[in-house]
């Protein structure tokens, strides 16, 4: 039988109040206050013990916001502008040299459109929110511009770059520019050569 986490990141049906996931949520709470509130070294250690796991050299420029934290893997080199908030109730893995600007969204929770299945009913007949995640994967070489939303099951390639306001709902191929409501693909790129 699965635990009511390993139901979350298998994208099934999970129940928030199981105490494993609460004490996740408190321990992420008080790590977000010391990142979003100190300095120095206190706040490196900080991050580190946030994230599932860092890169080298990742800067957090301001408020930053998410669930859990150890969902959340960033590679070498990403810059997280201010007011970003990943909403990681299932994996969120950035790649290398991710640049991402103020107010992006990343949100791996979605529930039903029938409204007949948002809610389910306990055993004790208490009500809760029925909620189902899906991972988003960012590659390598990505900017995400000012104010854009991804939501959960999408995987954006490598050489990407995210027109600010944009609402990503499907995946994005390598080497492209997308923009806006939803996003849709407006210009190609040159494949990136590195050494």
């Amino acid at each position: 039988m699965k635990t009511e986490h390993e139901k979350l990141l298998a994208g099934q049906d999970y129940d928030y109040r199981d105490p494993e996931l609460q004490q996740l949520i408190t321990r992420g709470k008080q790590l977000l206050t010391v990142i979003n509130g100190g300095q120095g070294a206190a706040r490196q250690a900080a991050i580190q013990d946030f994230f599932g796991r860092t890169g080298q050299r990742l800067t957090i420029n301001g408020h930053f916001s998410a669930v859990y934290g150890v969902h959340i893997q960033v590679g070498d080199d990403v810059f997280i502008n201010g007011n970003c908030t990943f909403q990681d109730s299932n994996q969120i893995i950035l790649g290398d040299r991710v640049i991402i600007a103020p107010d992006v969204k990343l949100y791996c929770g979605s529930h039903a459109l029938d409204a007949m299945h948002r809610f389910g009913v306990r055993p004790d007949g208490s009500r809760y929110l029925i909620t189902t995640t899906a991972p988003i994967l960012i590659g390598n070489d990505v900017w995400i511009g000012g104010n854009v939303t991804i939501i959960g099951g999408v995987h954006i390639g490598n050489n990407v770059v995210v027109g600010a306001g944009a609402v990503v709902t499907k995946d994005v191929p390598d080497n492209m520019v997308v923009a806006g409501v939803p996003a849709r693909i407006i210009e190609t790129l040159p494949p990136l050569s590195r050494n």
